[in-house]
């Protein structure tokens, strides 16, 4: 279970990456998600101003809103105000420092450590260096893919939804046929997230900076900017829930592992993107319990769908299949050799001729040992129970 480093980082270093970079992704992912769904909720809870020559102004609609012990009004205009304030505030450091530290991540813990995680031999046999050319090739793919279909479809909304739907199908398939199976529903997430980071960068921002330009000018300012970041800024709403589920991935071992765990992933994500349509028409006034109720069935058939055979197994079987299904997610296989895994890894030392004990593979597993950095961070304490027992029994049996 030990990585083997393109360019190896000293595993202290790697654990204080790991640290540093995971708490500025999840707080900044916290505030870039907030943001979203807070301005959606604004949008779609907007009112018909109600003072005489609101409108006249420009006014497009507004907002009483109650918090922190007093009231707040926000109005928003229909494209922009008769004057630019002195001060304005911009929504777009949350989304790049989400973007940048997660890149970050899939660096430190997956791209230098492409053997161990990214990589499974029994998936596809690449090299380090193809199966990062290919994770970084999609990240772009994911977005010349995503931006053509919007300026294709822009006029026909539920086509476009239907083609993003595809693209997101397309893309978990693509990833479950070239890399282990946790890194491969992350990748998904990392596809997602690059097309919603990108989504601020190429359309969102310009689009303000456009009218702060007009503005600036004493031109009219053109809406259709304007209306193609809406769109792009909708969208991201809907993709924050499936991406968060991605990043949980490495906790799901019992679905990550399943056979066809990519349709796993797509019908989760559609279920996710369905609580956030039930959020939207409720911020708007429209209430449909059909959503909830029918998203809570479709969960409980999957669970039904997806439930282990219930058939008398030997003592211990149990621990043993999900000690496998670990070995295998973990990136186990791609430095280890262990005949009953199928793995051939020479990096770190061949499981079958050491036959180590299941309290030496907890403790390897658990802080790391050398070159092999600590998995205790990253697995449950029953999972490394499992594949410790696993280990142990079938060595060199």
């Amino acid at each position: 279970m030990s990585a083997a480093l393109p360019l190896a980082l000293d595993p202290y270093l790697r654990d204080w990456l790991d640290l540093l970079l995971r708490l500025l992704h999840v707080i900044a992912a916290i505030a870039w998600i907030g943001t979203s769904f807070y301005f959606v909720l604004l949008d779609q809870s907007l009112r018909p101003p109600a003072r005489p020559g609101d409108a006249a102004e420009g006014i497009g609609g507004e907002l009483w809103e109650v918090h922190g012990g007093g009231f707040y009004r926000v109005q928003k205009y229909r494209v922009a105000p008769p004057r630019l304030p002195e001060h304005l505030a911009w929504f777009k450091w949350e989304a790049y420092t989400t973007w940048l530290s997660g890149f970050g991540l899939l660096l430190v813990l997956y791209y230098l450590e492409s053997r161990a995680t990214l990589i499974d031999p029994r998936v596809a046999d690449l090299e380090p260096w193809q199966a990062v050319a290919l994770s970084v090739g999609l990240l772009a793919a994911a977005w010349f893919g995503y931006d053509a279909l919007c300026r294709l479809l822009a006029r026909r909304p539920w086509a476009l939804a239907a083609a993003i739907v595809a693209l997101t199908a397309l893309s978990a398939w693509g990833s479950s046929e070239l890399f282990a199976p946790r890194a491969a529903w992350l990748q998904v997430g990392a596809m997602l997230g690059t097309i919603m980071a990108a989504n601020v960068f190429f359309v969102i921002i310009p689009a303000h900076r456009e009218l702060i330009r007009a503005k600036e000018a004493g031109r009219e300012p053109d809406p259709a900017p304007a209306v193609r970041g809406k769109q792009r800024s909708v969208h991201n709403n809907y993709l924050t829930l499936p991406v968060l589920l991605t990043m949980l991935a490495g906790h799901f071992t019992f679905l990550v592992t399943r056979d066809r765990a990519w349709l796993i992933l797509v019908a989760l994500m559609m279920l996710l993107g369905a609580a956030r349509v039930f959020f939207n028409l409720r911020h708007g006034g429209r209430t449909i319990w059909a959503i909830p109720v029918a998203a809570a069935a479709a969960v409980a058939a999957l669970a039904i769908v997806l439930e282990p055979d219930d058939q008398p197994s030997r003592p211990g079987e149990e621990q043993a299949a999900r000690g496998s299904a670990v070995f295998a997610t973990a990136g186990c296989a791609g430095c280890h050799t262990l005949a009953d895994a199928g793995a051939t890894g020479a990096v770190g030392p061949s499981l079958d001729a050491l036959r180590p004990s299941a309290a030496t593979v907890v403790a390897a597993v658990t802080g790391g040992k050398g070159a092999m950095p600590a998995f205790g961070g990253e697995l449950s304490d029953d999972d490394i129970a499992a594949v410790a027992a696993y280990v142990s029994t079938v060595a060199d049996e």
